[in-house]
């Protein structure tokens, strides 16, 4: 199964790309799409949409997994992040992939195992999970990663939890 991982923003747009075959995940690619925050917001949405439909024919993912926008004090941000979500959707629905979002403390918790780690934290247990020599960089990239290790272990625990109850 084929992962696109989405860490939205309207200025800088993680993407991640995991591969896992049974239990074992390998590094497909990953990167940062960026727009010019002085450019309207109409152009950086558009160019964003053409570049994930470029990303998307690229790779061929099974499913396409974006993290939900984080509401805490800034409702301006939370509404810009949750415009980049809708154009990850839109051309996610384009190509007709199944999409999923999860929230910020399901991706740690699923990644790192505790929902409050840090970005630090993160950024290393997907170091480790990948088996990379470094973290990845920018921290928009290495979010999307973690976005699409987290859609990974979710299947594989649903994928679990039915066998078990065929079992029983």
């Amino acid at each position: 199964m084929i992962v696109l991982g989405i860490d939205p923003g309207t200025v800088t747009m993680g993407y991640g790309v995991v591969e896992s075959n049974n239990d074992d995940l390998s590094l497909v690619d990953f990167g940062a799409l960026t727009t010019s925050a002085r450019s309207p917001i109409g152009e950086r949405l558009c160019y964003l949409y053409r570049e994930l439909l470029c990303l998307i024919q690229s790779y061929q993912p099974d499913v396409v997994a974006v993290e939900q926008p984080f509401v805490a004090n800034n409702a301006r941000s939370a509404l810009a992040i949750g415009r980049a979500q809708a154009i990850a959707l839109l051309a996610a629905a384009i190509q007709g992939i199944p999409t999923y979002d999860y929230t910020p403390t399901q991706v740690k918790q699923s990644v790192a195992s505790y929902g409050a780690s840090s970005k630090a934290q993160v950024q290393e247990m997907v170091r480790l999970q990948l088996g990379l020599a470094e973290a990845p960089q920018p921290d928009d990239a290495s979010d999307a990663l973690a976005v699409a290790i987290c859609h990974l272990r979710e299947i594989h625990l649903s994928e679990l939890l039915a066998r078990q109850g065929e079992k029983q």
